[in-house]
């Protein structure tokens, strides 16, 4: 028999164990939360276009992003977000985080249009932004708003590497 509660605390987790170990039944919490290191685990196996959507919906619109502005900024979607849907089961097969883990972005459809339609926007949940904010800065150590990109020499914005801003001063004659 195979038992899932999600969202449940740390102290009622620890209850429920305890309640079972004096049945002897056997009972295994799965912790199915995202932590910094899954989140850095997760956006390093992501090819650069995928990185740079969740770099979006996470940095820039601090866990939401209108379908729009990324398609303005990335053109089609379909590649960066089948290299987010496939990156979840990877990780499970590859250890990284258990089965149940769910997917840190979500699309966001019309409601009031149930038959199919292109996504309206992309959603994080409020409680992994700031876990997933952690994950770029590890990816980024130079600071959580800059980072040193291969091909230019000196660090840039990141809001200018996602596309939205260039922050750099102007070179003068």
């Amino acid at each position: 028999m195979k038992i899932t509660i999600e969202g449940a605390s740390e102290e009622f987790a620890e209850k429920l164990v305890a309640l079972a170990a004096q049945h002897r039944a056997e009972l295994t919490v799965i912790d199915t939360a995202w932590t910094v290191d899954r989140a850095e685990r997760y956006l390093r196996s992501l090819p650069a276009g995928a990185r740079k959507f969740a770099g979006l919906v996470v940095l820039t619109g601090e866990g939401y992003a209108e379908a729009d502005q990324l398609r303005s900024v990335l053109g089609k979607l379909n590649g960066p977000t089948v290299a987010l849907s496939r990156a979840i089961p990877r990780g499970v097969r590859e250890g990284w985080w258990p089965e149940g883990t769910p997917a840190p972005i979500t699309v966001v459809y019309d409601p009031d249009n149930p038959s199919w339609q292109k996504a309206n926007a992309y959603q994080m949940a409020s409680e992994n932004v700031p876990v997933f904010r952690e994950a770029f800065a590890r990816l980024y150590p130079d600071a959580t708003d800059k980072i040193a990109l291969p091909w230019r020499p000196e660090p840039v914005s990141l809001k200018s590497y996602l596309g939205f801003t260039d922050d750099r001063e102007e070179e003068q004659p």
